[in-house]
C-alpha cells in the first residue's frame, strides 16, 4: 500500500509542485484539450504535475500510455499514446523509448510487458487491479477445459499473463465475435467476461458459445430499466453500450461498440446528446474532440483506474520504481495466445 506521506514529501524536496495559476496559463494549450471538462482552478492545481511529468519523461526517455478511462488530466495532459488495452500494448512494441509508464490497470502492465519483454515497463499504483481479471485463474481455464472437453478458450485481453498463457487465443471487445465465428471448432469457451460472451454469443448464433461467470464491476451495474427510464427522461439521446454491459442493456441500447469502437461511432454521428454507457472518464476524455455532442450522465467509476493519479505518475518516474515483471515462460505462453489474436485478426480485416 503506498506511503502516500512520504510520497508526497519526497516529490516535494525535488520538484514545486504548489498550484500556480501563472503556470496554468502559460500551458494554456495543454489546458485547451481538456477544457470542457475541467475547471481553471483545477487546471492551477494539475499544471505543475504536468509539466515535471512531461520533462522527466524526457529525461528519461520514457513514454506514457494513457487508458481512455484514465482522467482528462492524464489522458490529455501527460499520454503520448491512448486508446483501449490492447490498443496501448501494440503502441508499447512500437516506440523506442526505454521505459513505458502504464497508465491503466495491472493487466495492462503485464500485456506491455508480455509483447515488449526488453523494455522497463511502469505501474504507478500495483494495487490498480481489475474485478473481471482477478474473477479468474488459470485453474479456471483448466475447469472450463475438463468440462468441453476439446472446446478451444478464448480468453479476453482483461486478464493476467497467467489466464493468457493458459488460453488458446484472446480477443478484444471490438474483435471478440469475428475470433469466435473464425474458430473451426463449434463450442468455444469464452473467459472471463460472461457478458461480452452472451452478446458474442447473440451475434454468431451458428457457435456453441459457452462462459466463465465473470463480470466488470463498472459495466453489470447497468440494467435496461436504466436505459428505458433515462430515454424517457431524456427524448432523442443517443444510447451507447458498452458490450461487457449485460445483454438487456446492449439490447436496449442505440449502438454498441468497443472502448474505440463508441469513439469511431460518436465521431461519425455525432449526435446532439450521448450517453456513454460505460466508464465515466470516456465521455470527458473525448468531450472536447468533439463539441457539438452534449454528453449526458449517469456513469459508474472504476475505482481501480482511479487509483493511478498524476502524483503517482510523477512518483514512478522520478524512482523508476513498480516495476512490472512476468515469468519468462508464462510470458512466452501468453504471448503466443495474443499474436494469434493479432494475426487472425489481420486475416480477417479486423
Amino acid at each position: 500500500m503506498f506511503d502516500l506521506p512520504a510520497m508526497r514529501a519526497g516529490l516535494a524536496d525535488k520538484y514545486d509542485l504548489a498550484p500556480s495559476p501563472t503556470l496554468a496559463a502559460e500551458m494554456s494549450a495543454e489546458y485547451a484539450r481538456m477544457a470542457r471538462v475541467v475547471t481553471p482552478a483545477d487546471w492551477a492545481i494539475h499544471a505543475p504535475y504536468v509539466r515535471a511529468i512531461n520533462q522527466l519523461k524526457a529525461e528519461r526517455g520514457a513514454v506514457i500510455l494513457g487508458h481512455n478511462y484514465m482522467t482528462p488530466e492524464i489522458y490529455h495532459g501527460i499520454s503520448d499514446f491512448v486508446g483501449d488495452s490492447l490498443q496501448l500494448a501494440i503502441e508499447a512494441t512500437r516506440t523506442d523509448a526505454d521505459v513505458i509508464v502504464q497508465c491503466g490497470v495491472h493487466f495492462m502492465a503485464e500485456t506491455s510487458k508480455i509483447l515488449s519483454p526488453d523494455k522497463t515497463v511502469l505501474m504507478p499504483d500495483m494495487e490498480a487491479g481489475c474485478s473481471l481479471a482477478e474473477s479468474i485463474t488459470a485453474e479456471g481455464i483448466a475447469q472450463m477445459r475438463a468440462k468441453y472437453p476439446g472446446a478451444p478458450v478464448v480468453s479476453y485481453v482483461n486478464t493476467t499473463a497467467e489466464v493468457k498463457a493458459a488460453s488458446d487465443i484472446c480477443c478484444t471487445s471490438s474483435n471478440a465475435a469475428r475470433i469466435v465465428a473464425a474458430l473451426p471448432e463449434h463450442t468455444i469457451i469464452m473467459t472471463p467476461d460472461q457478458y461480452l460472451a452472451q452478446n458474442v454469443a447473440a451475434q454468431v448464433p451458428q457457435k456453441n458459445v459457452v462462459w466463465w461467470e465473470g463480470s466488470c464491476i463498472v459495466h453489470e451495474q447497468y440494467s435496461a430499466r436504466d436505459l428505458r427510464d433515462f430515454r424517457e427522461w431524456n427524448p432523442g439521446t443517443r444510447l451507447i453500450a458498452h458490450p461487457e454491459c449485460p445483454p438487456d442493456v446492449v439490447a436496449e441500447a442505440d449502438f454498441s461498440g468497443s472502448t474505440s469502437g463508441i469513439i469511431d461511432y460518436v465521431t461519425r454521428e455525432k449526435p446532439e446528446k450521448a450517453l456513454l454507457i460505460t466508464e465515466c472518464s470516456m465521455a470527458s476524455n473525448i468531450a472536447d474532440a468533439l463539441p457539438e455532442v452534449d454528453f449526458v450522465g449517469p456513469c459508474n467509476m472504476c475505482p481501480y483506474m482511479k487509483k493511478i493519479t498524476l502524483e503517482k505518475v510523477l512518483y514512478a518516474l522520478d524512482t523508476m520504481t513498480g516495476q512490472v515483471e512476468v515469468d519468462p515462460t508464462v510470458a512466452q505462453r501468453a504471448r503466443l495466445a495474443v499474436q494469434r489474436m493479432i494475426d487472425l485478426s489481420r486475416q480477417l480485416g479486423v
